[in-house]
């Protein structure tokens, strides 16, 4: 099977005064192609880094980064830019969405980046959003939203546009129990509808019981990987 992501010998060192902190020692890790994976690893752990890392956010001092076959972590600024803009979606903590635009303009976004015409990019919006469960709510504003709602829309605006691969970074950290259970829903049904690889990073214990693969990381380093029976 072909891989989504193929990490080698990763290295990554940070300093924090006079110590030095290693985010990344030596790590390899392979994802197929359709891979649904959580990384969790203790505050510091590494998993945040690696995550970086595979998008193109942070550069490994040593080792290789391949997506789709394409080796990243030589690649420019502007390579990194258009691989980030065609070919990942991302959804973080904190939403980022774009507090002056509606939810269906905030999912428009990326396609607009694209340079998706005005009638393409208002059909797959509304499309996205009604995927989510936000339909009746694409007019309203970040502020006019409850936090599930927020974060349905960045996931929406993730993976509007069909990336081959989505990175989230603690996705549930802001959400109650109902709305966490009902994003990694979400999350499975998009994997399994459009064949989407999901990297998720996480120390969240409901993200954990549902994926099929749990990567767990200490001190930069892979400690274990297992293959289990999602909830």
């Amino acid at each position: 099977m072909s891989m989504a992501v193929k990490c080698v010998e990763l290295c990554k060192t940070y300093r924090q005064g006079d110590a030095e902190i290693k985010a990344l020692d030596h790590l390899s890790l392979e994802i197929e192609n359709g891979g649904f994976v959580c990384l969790s690893s203790p505050s510091g752990g590494g998993k945040t880094t690696l995550l970086n890392t595979i998008g193109g956010l942070d550069k490994p001092d040593s080792g290789e980064v391949w997506i789709a076959g394409k080796r990243i972590d030589q690649s420019s600024k502007s390579e990194l830019a258009e691989l980030r803009l065609r070919q990942i979606g991302f959804v973080f903590q904190a939403y980022n969405l774009i507090p002056v635009l509606s939810a269906q303009e905030n999912v428009e976004f990326v396609m607009q980046l694209q340079g998706v015409g005005d009638a393409e990019r208002g059909e797959k919006s509304q499309e996205v959003l009604k995927e989510v469960g936000l339909v009746g709510l694409e007019n309203r504003r970040p502020a006019e939203m409850s936090g599930g709602q927020q974060q349905r829309v960045a996931v929406a605006r993730a993976v509007v546009s069909r990336p081959a691969l989505v990175l989230a970074d603690e996705p549930t950290a802001n959400l109650d129990s109902k709305a966490a259970d009902s994003l990694m829903d979400l999350f499975t049904e998009l994997n399994e509808r459009h064949g989407t690889t999901f990297i998720i990073a996480t120390h969240d214990q409901r993200v954990m019981a549902h994926v099929p693969r749990l990567v767990k990381m200490l001190d930069g380093r892979i400690v274990d990987d297992i293959q289990q029976q999602a909830n």
